[in-house]
């Protein structure tokens, strides 16, 4: 078991995406003093065909080398990045899902690309990202997008568990970056159909916005306290909170959510917003877990 000492981690498997990754993460690993480290996991193989014969051993010696040359080379483009920052390196026998869940339980965060070497034409997001994501104990950044200079931290609030751990962990990004915080909280569960009447539609708006913005300045209670340098700005909107946070995406700097909101189902460990951001997010999108 490697020692992380609480590194951030990053996920190799010689993609594009999964090198764009280890930049930014080397680009967080390094004003924060963190260590960074690099893994790679290896899938099973199934011998020819797929039946399940044993695979001769050149084609694994093969698989072997290509997988520590990526390492290397991920781990060069880190040092490039930040120069002196301490990179670690594993190769491990265990595929890259329960690898990288296994490591979340000591490491600082995770960091995966959008896609990784895997992905089929057409996909969003790759299966393992969407995996870890619901399954780690730290948080995780899936890559995607373009980090805007200068733009907020967004952080989705809607008073549940998982959104109270991500709007912490929202503030200490915004705190970190110098960076604005842009609290979100958007309500709205049902679309209405075409030609529903208007007074239907707008039944008792304005006390349903009063109490949301009672629910946003409940969660904002002691966080404005615990970094007063943090610019907050409070967004309550009557929307979709993935549509509004997709929105918001276009001019984040990084956008922060919980696993799962106060609409998930029990049982699916991830959310409809979490997941439409990771897919569709035009930034960097971290998703935080509720612990316990």
């Amino acid at each position: 078991m490697t020692d992380l000492n609480g590194a951030i981690v990053a996920g190799v498997d010689g993609s594009a995406q999964a090198l764009r990754a280890v930049r930014w993460a080397a680009a967080e690993a390094a004003p924060r003093n963190l260590g960074l480290h690099l893994v790679s996991g290896a899938e099973p193989a199934l011998g020819y065909y797929g039946a399940g014969l044993p695979v001769p051993p050149e084609p694994v010696d093969a698989v072997e080398q290509l997988a520590r040359t990526q390492l290397a080379e991920a781990a060069a483009e880190a040092r490039k990045v930040a120069p002196g920052l301490a990179v670690t390196t594993e190769r491990a026998q265990v595929p890259p899902v329960p690898l990288l869940v296994d490591v979340s339980k000591r490491a600082h965060s995770i960091v995966l690309g959008a896609h990784g070497r895997g992905g089929f034409a057409g996909m969003l997001a790759g299966s393992t990202a969407t995996a870890v994501v619901a399954r780690s104990d730290c948080p995780v950044v899936v890559v995607r997008g373009e980090e805007h200079e200068g733009g907020p931290v967004v952080a989705g609030v809607d008073g549940s568990p998982g959104s109270v751990a991500a709007l912490g962990q929202a503030f200490d990004e915004a705190a970190w970056r110098r960076a604005p915080l842009v609290a979100v909280h958007a309500w709205r569960d049902v679309d209405y159909a075409l030609g529903t009447p208007l007074e239907y539609a707008l039944i008792e708006v304005e006390p349903s916005e009063r109490e949301q913005a009672r629910v946003l300045a409940e969660s904002l209670a002691g966080w404005q306290e615990k970094y007063p340098d943090v610019e907050v700005e409070r967004v309550v909107v009557k929307d979709r909170p993935r549509h509004c946070l997709l929105e918001w995406s276009a001019e984040a700097r990084l956008v922060v959510v919980g696993s799962r909101g106060r609409g998930g189902f029990q049982g699916l460990l991830l959310g409809s917003t979490s997941q439409a951001l990771v897919q569709h997010g035009r930034a960097p999108v971290m998703v935080v877990r509720a612990r316990g």
